[in-house]
């Protein structure tokens, strides 16, 4: 019985040896390119979207995207002109209406009505305040892209990482059946 743990134990520790010894050597003689070091600079998101809160863009510029410069300062300065203008025309009506309650009505809105003077300020208050979300809205936008990617920019994508749809027929049933596979190649 001695004889066989000796044996055993022999072999295990040659058989370690022999494998340690080929991985050194296949770690020296061919350089493995999936470990290559990448760095990661955890405050590259916050730094784009920091510079995105300052001017609109910024950060879009600091991600070397380009090309939604132009879509930002579209979308805000639409509604930032669509919120002015509702806003001067609210200001026309309410004058109008103002002068009208103060004896001295306005020769431009004499056809319209008291009530079609204050349903006009409701509109385009409406319009104005909806405009200004607007506003808001695409500006926080542009700060949440600068961020998402400025983060995803980081990530590793190469052709080592594929999902792919696969065909599989089944032995038992004869019939097709359809899979993802997630592969992984190193």
């Amino acid at each position: 019985m001695n004889k066989i743990v000796f044996i055993c134990l022999l072999l295990f520790l040659f058989g370690n040896a022999t494998t340690f010894a080929q991985a050194k050597k296949e770690d020296v003689s061919k350089p493995n390119d999936t470990l290559k070091l990448v760095e990661i600079d955890p405050l590259t998101p916050a730094k784009a979207a920091f510079y995105s809160a300052i001017l609109p863009g910024l950060g879009q510029a600091y991600n070397k995207a380009y090309w939604k410069i132009p879509i930002v300062y579209g979308a805000i300065g639409t509604s930032l002109y669509f919120y002015v203008d509702n806003r001067k025309k609210y200001n026309e009506y309410r004058d109008a209406y103002k002068s009208r309650l103060s004896g001295n009505p306005d020769p431009n809105y004499a056809y319209l009505s008291d009530t079609q003077l204050i349903s006009a300020q409701e509109f385009y208050q409406r319009n104005a305040s909806l405009s200004g979300f607007f506003v808001i809205g695409f500006y926080v936008l542009n700060i949440i892209d600068a961020n998402v990617h400025a983060a995803l920019r980081q990530f590793n994508v190469n052709q080592s990482l594929s999902i792919r749809p696969e065909i599989t027929p089944d032995a038992v049933t004869l019939r097709s059946n359809l899979a993802l596979t997630l592969n992984y190649h190193f």
